[in-house]
């Protein structure tokens, strides 16, 4: 491979690179700002409040057109908290809208 062959290979690398970094926003849900009209807040595990555990579980939650949670997807947290947080974001009700996914993140605070 001559050196400008390389260096036509590497540019073109580098523009396809940038174009897909153009297009693809990771991380973005979609209809990110959907308003929640009814939020159900989750039961907080009395064992796990005694002893001073929490924290936040990260969900996925795929909204039907109507605004009803359609599934839970648990991206993250503390595994002991996620049963209960899943729970009550599958009795959240959202405004009407697109079927979407939007990301939420439930906090579990033994202080509060």
């Amino acid at each position: 491979m001559t050196r400008r062959t390389r260096r036509r290979s590497l540019l073109g690398l580098g523009y396809c690179l940038v174009l897909l970094l153009l297009c693809v926003q990771p991380g973005r849900a979609q209809d990110a700002d959907r308003k929640v009209l009814k939020k159900v807040e989750a039961q907080y595990p009395s064992i796990l409040k005694r002893r001073g555990i929490g924290g936040t579980v990260r969900l996925k939650v795929t909204v039907k057109a109507d605004g009803s949670v359609k599934d839970v997807e648990i991206l993250g947290g503390n595994p002991a908290l996620a049963d209960s947080a899943e729970k009550a974001v599958r009795q959240w009700r959202f405004a009407p809208g697109n079927d979407s996914t939007v990301t939420v993140a439930v906090t579990f605070d033994p202080n509060a």
